[in-house]
């Protein structure tokens, strides 16, 4: 049942109207028991001697019972307070299914309520006859009594009602609360699992995302793993040579070069600059020339004297 926030439209149901509800059941049930074998008989009323201790019997019983929906909403113990709502629930139509049994019965046995009610307040002449005034008036009387018998059964009837779903209301907010808090200790449920995430941009969506990236696409960096395992490319030199040989070796060859026992064995003659002939020396100290950068960009430089 769709969870309420208010009782009586005005007292917050949580927790105020649910113990305004109880208490209000409560007296019910003790004032209409006691009024109902406490009272004088009703005129228009022709219902057996034990109707009025049979109704009052149920009135507190059902009276009794709004102690366990206290207990049910102090202790905040939904399967208390469920109990009790189903108990509340037959109690109540029990109560109702009497007083409508005793409604229809005094409508249909209306005679014998007229002649009762002439016997107690208009009894037999000393000719032995009653009077017509007194006919009349317990007439009007008895059907009077019948009339306002099914109204309060009506009206009661909806108060009870709007009562019994209030009831059932906080009945079903509370167990949702209890649920949604032991699901919080519950190790097979985890938290994360009922979440619900926002999906904004997400590079593994296929659907294309609505917010402007203004240039700024997805990059993926590749994983070390997909690197490592990658075959080995050929990449080529500016001027067309490969850094690898065209085949590459299965295995390790034998080194052809010959091995150098001194840095002052490598070279036994001057050797040429940039193949201009000329011995390796200083540059003259005024010339100016120009030297490439590791990049192949000319840079000018100046030598200093």
């Amino acid at each position: 049942m769709k969870a309420r926030e208010y009782c009586c439209c005005a007292i917050p149901l949580v927790n105020a109207g649910i113990y305004v509800t109880l208490v209000e059941q409560f007296s019910f049930g003790i004032i209409i028991g006691t009024l109902a074998v406490a009272t004088p008989s009703i005129v228009g009323a022709a219902t057996p001697s034990f109707a009025p201790w049979l109704l009052a019997i149920v009135c507190y019983v059902g009276a009794a019972i709004q102690i366990l929906g206290l207990m049910g909403v102090a202790q905040e113990k939904p399967i208390l307070f469920r109990r009790y709502a189903t108990l509340n629930f037959g109690i109540t139509i029990a109560a109702f299914a009497i007083a409508a049994a005793w409604v229809i019965i005094s409508a249909s046995r209306h005679s014998t309520a007229l002649s009762n009610c002439e016997n107690t307040f208009y009894p037999t002449a000393s000719n032995g006859s009653n009077t017509s005034e007194g006919q009349t008036l317990c007439n009007i009387i008895t059907w009077v009594d019948v009339g306002l018998m099914a109204g309060a059964w009506v009206f009661f009837a909806l108060v009870q009602a709007y009562l019994l779903f209030v009831i059932s209301s906080y009945g079903s907010t509370q167990r949702l609360d209890h649920e949604k808090y032991d699901a919080l200790n519950d190790t097979t449920k985890p938290l994360t699992d009922y979440i619900p995430m926002a999906d904004r941009g997400d590079p593994w969506d296929y659907r294309t995302s609505a917010e402007e990236d203004d240039g700024r696409g997805h990059m993926r960096n590749r994983s070390t793993a997909s690197t490592m395992n990658a075959p080995l490319q050929k990449e080529n030199y500016v001027d067309g040579s490969s850094y690898l040989p065209s085949t590459y070796p299965p295995q390790r060859q034998q080194s052809t070069r010959t091995a150098v026992s001194h840095p002052s064995s490598a070279y036994s003659q001057p050797t040429n600059h940039r193949g201009s002939g000329s011995p390796v020396g200083q540059p003259v100290p005024t010339q100016a020339h120009a030297t490439e950068g590791s990049f192949g960009r000319p840079a000018p430089q100046l030598a200093f004297l």
